[in-house]
């Protein structure tokens, strides 16, 4: 990351897992100070050793303090650090907002400085040794505000949020936490159920699975520990989701156990259509509600092939917005499926098979 940062003074991180380490990559790299401190030694060395930023010293006085530690803890942490430093604003971003900011009102900490914040992005792995500086590049940062806030604090968090890439989005904890149970908290759950399935199935049957079955079920590689935190801080909306889903599934299951019966047919094609609709409601790059081509190019399983076509797109003046590879068992080739504005499409299956590439399908008309 280049430039110049908006972030002054001296970022006291606390906990250096994926979130923070990477938050403290993607600062240091800005020449912003950043001191780290995590409960765990070798957690924290790593973190410095990989560049996250420095030990803490007894003379820091931060401007902005990150508390990235586990949601069990998270309200006892920002309790402690508004207390060791009242002149700083703090910030977490625990993938729950209500929860400890009910915890923290309770006790009756004073609040004036604490402005609670999330990004949405992450990896499957966690750990300082899985950080990187990119991973909120165009991710959403929600920044949870009240009409309490100070003006000066607010920008402090948003300028972190622009340092490391992100984009902030103001919303009331309630929301937040109705949101990521629809769109992070149950889809987690999901993608586990299914994947469970694959524990006891026939060898024979895993052999099968393509790029489709290991995209719905990428996240379910993901901590039980840290998970079982969040969906037990989040428990309500998580479970009005999954009401509703389970009912959803439930005429599915109705309608395949009688096929032939009237109405049946329809339900499977409604709920295969609602899908649809709700893959096109998703933003893709940068945040953007944009609708894309899918262009599929077929491409040989030999050293080389995806520069090839990606130079190839280059040369044409062609940006691909979102980009995935699907490999066919048992074959030398694979499938390349590229995202394109409709504007581009045309330009670009001329352009892919003047240059020789097989064009194995397409949604433009």
């Amino acid at each position: 990351m280049n430039g110049t940062a908006r972030t002054q003074g001296t970022v006291r991180i606390v906990g250096t897992g994926l979130l923070g380490a990477s938050i403290g990559h993607a600062l240091t790299a800005l020449g912003v100070d950043v001191a780290l401190f995590d409960a765990a030694p070798t957690q924290l060395q790593l973190a410095i050793d990989y560049g996250a930023g420095r030990a803490v010293r007894a003379d820091d006085a931060p401007s902005l303090v990150v508390v990235a530690v586990p949601p069990d803890v998270t309200a006892d942490v920002i309790e402690r650090e508004l207390a060791a430093f009242p002149n700083a604003v703090v910030t977490d971003v625990a993938s729950v907002k209500l929860a400890p900011l009910r915890e923290l009102r309770a006790r009756g900490v004073d609040l004036t400085h604490y402005i609670g914040s999330h990004p949405l992005a992450g990896r499957e792995r966690g750990g300082a040794i899985s950080a990187r500086a990119d991973i909120f590049i165009g991710r959403p940062w929600v920044v949870c505000r009240d009409d309490e806030t100070p003006r000066d604090d607010l920008a402090i968090v948003e300028d972190l949020a622009l340092d490391v890439g992100a984009m902030p989005l103001e919303m009331t904890p309630e929301d937040h936490d109705r949101s990521v149970a629809l769109v992070s908290h149950v889809p987690q759950l999901v993608s586990s159920l299914l994947a469970s399935r694959f524990a006891t199935a026939p060898e024979g049957a895993l052999r099968l699975a393509g790029q489709g079955v290991r995209d719905t079920t990428r996240i379910a590689a993901s901590a039980p520990e840290l998970w079982v935190q969040i969906l037990g801080a989040n428990a309500a909306p998580v479970v009005e989701v999954l009401d509703a889903l389970a009912a959803d599934l439930s005429d599915v299951v109705d309608a395949l156990r009688a096929p032939d019966a009237s109405g049946a047919r329809r339900t499977i094609a409604e709920t295969i259509k609602q899908g649809n609709e709700g893959v096109d409601r998703l933003p893709g790059k940068h945040g953007q509600n944009r609708r894309f081509d899918s262009v599929i190019v077929m491409v040989d399983d030999r050293p080389g092939q995806l520069g090839r076509l990606f130079a190839d797109l280059g040369e044409l003046g062609i940006n691909v917005e979102d980009f995935r590879l699907e490999h066919s068992p048992g074959a030398q080739f694979g499938l390349a499926e590229l995202s394109i504005v409709p504007q581009s499409t045309r330009d670009a299956l001329d352009g892919l098979e003047s240059r020789g590439w097989q064009i194995a399908g397409t949604t433009h008309d």
